[in-house]
């Protein structure tokens, strides 16, 4: 670009600007959708109870070793591992109960035969029993095979399929120094390694043995997404395990089994136990070993709920950036504009950027306030909000202005390829809004995934701010936080809808007369 070329772009921009800053309705409307944002965003929106009733009241989560939030609630049957060793088992049976349906009249009342998907028993090896500590475990799983897990992130698929009385699997556990291995196997002669794991710090003696668990459950009943309309409960899974052989350190004594993590007004259904018949034990086992999440199994909220009135924002920037074009074309100053500079491409480039700015500007001093003083106004209202490190934050605050920004643009070329300011409004809402509002009320999940890959609402993924889990079951939707595409990718979605909506008002402003 040459010289001349800059400086004309420059003098385009300059120009805009004027024109923008000296409409006062458009300023006091930018104004009001920042202040909207801070508005809805400082007011806590709902009430919770954690640590509104004293320190007994306080919500706290365990931390596990890569200092994330972890859930760590199982029932687990231990004897002292105090050097190297191995322990081998085979499980013959894993089942399960879940909350039951209305319409299931035979089951137990409160109940119903079931196992959830990432119900867990197999062997562990723990750093200590407290909550959060390391620990290496090889499992068969309710519906994802046997799995060697580690501190509480690591998650290594084996053999799939699923444990009946005529296809057991064998499992086995072995400890050299701060090395676990976990093996599988089909018939107890030949073993398949599943994943070699390193505990750092092992201490010398370590609690060790079997283990159960089973997490929440949850569904959303027909029609519906997100977890204001899921139904959800405790579960409880039941394995048998048989041919129990330690080798190596193992202490003498009998068998303990206890049930960790959970509240101690835990209902009856999530309380486990275990029976050992003739070498025959039976474990039963509540709970999860896992990532802590937020959503429908999850507690609390995340820092995503502060940035609540984006939606006002957008509905503002887009107003406003529709009437920076059609204004022009409503009162026929858009004949002087274009007389003046015969560049047609560049007074909409220009065009673009002003608003682009200003929208993005808006997006970033709204929801920097929001994201930093918001998560102090939900704790203080004793809602749980999990922590959200400071990359995230920082991509909250600029993804929700480049999202503005970009909407904005998007709005801008609809306004000038369509010549009305109610039409383009309308357009805009109906590619970013609606598909976003249909994806959390309306339709079916793969629907709804379907829409949020390829709509412009893609872009409301840049404000995800909670990990999703494959091995945590949640119901992961849009509703909850969770979008179906990564937060960037999904801001690309929209790049990708405003870049095609800018070249073909380019084109159109081209080749038709003002």
């Amino acid at each position: 670009m040459s010289a001349g070329t800059r400086a004309g772009l420059v003098a385009l921009v300059h120009a805009e600007w004027t024109k923008f800053r000296t409409v006062r309705a458009w300023v006091v409307a930018v104004l009001g959708a920042a202040l909207g944002v801070m508005a809805m965003g400082l007011a806590p929106g709902e009430n919770g109870s954690c640590g509104t009733r004293g320190p007994d009241s306080a919500c706290v989560l365990p931390v596990g070793p890569g200092g994330q939030e972890v859930s760590d609630s199982y029932y687990f049957v231990h004897r002292p591992l105090t050097a190297d060793g191995s322990l081998t088992v085979r499980v013959t049976s894993l089942t399960g109960l879940l909350p039951a349906m209305p319409t299931d009249p035979t089951a137990p009342v409160g109940t119903r035969p079931g196992v959830i998907g990432w119900a867990k028993a197999g062997l562990i090896v723990r750093a200590s029993t407290r909550p959060g500590a390391a620990y290496a475990a090889i499992m068969v799983t309710g519906a994802h095979g046997v799995r060697m897990q580690d501190n509480y992130t690591g998650d290594v698929a084996g053999p799939p399929g699923t444990v009946t009385a005529t296809s057991p699997r064998w499992l086995r556990l072995t400890r050299t120094g701060d090395r676990i291995t976990g093996e599988a196997s089909a018939d107890g002669t030949r073993w398949t390694t599943v994943a070699r794991v390193r505990l750092p710090g092992l201490p010398a003696t370590v609690p060790a043995g079997l283990f159960t668990t089973s997490p929440p459950y949850a569904q959303t009943p027909s029609g519906l997404l997100g977890p204001a309309g899921a139904e959800t409960g405790p579960t409880r899974a039941t394995a048998v395990f048989d041919h129990l052989d330690g080798k190596g350190g193992w202490s003498g004594g009998p068998w303990t089994g206890e049930a960790f993590g959970l509240p101690d007004n835990a209902p009856p259904l999530m309380r486990g136990e275990f029976t050992d018949t003739g070498g025959t034990l039976t474990v039963s086992g509540s709970g999860d070993i896992a990532p802590a999440v937020a959503g429908a199994t999850g507690l609390g909220t995340t820092v995503t709920q502060t940035l609540i009135g984006t939606f006002l924002a957008l509905i503002a920037v887009t107003v406003v950036a529709t009437l920076f074009i059609t204004a022009e074309y409503r009162r026929g100053l858009i004949h002087t504009t274009l007389s003046a500079t015969p560049r047609r491409g560049g007074v909409l480039a220009a065009k673009a950027a002003v608003v682009g700015a200003v929208a993005f500007a808006t997006g970033l001093v709204a929801a920097a306030v929001v994201v930093t003083l918001g998560q102090r106004v939900l704790r203080d209202h004793g809602v749980y909000l999990h922590p959200a490190t400071v990359a995230t934050q920082v991509r909250l605050v600029v993804g929700t202005a480049a999202l503005l920004a970009v909407a904005a643009v998007l709005a801008l070329a609809i306004g000038a390829l369509l010549r009305r300011s109610a039409a383009a409004v309308a357009s805009v809402v109906v590619l970013i809004v609606l598909p976003y509002l249909l994806a959390i009320s309306v339709l079916p999940a793969a629907a709804a995934q379907w829409l949020l890959r390829i709509s412009p609402a893609a872009a409301f993924a840049i404000q995800q701010s909670a990990p999703r889990y494959p091995q945590v079951d949640n119901l992961y939707t849009p509703a909850s936080g969770y979008f179906p595409l990564p937060p960037w990718a999904g801001l690309g979605v929209l790049v990708g809808w405003a870049a095609l909506a800018m070249g073909l008002a380019v084109v159109a402003i081209r080749r038709r007369d003002a």
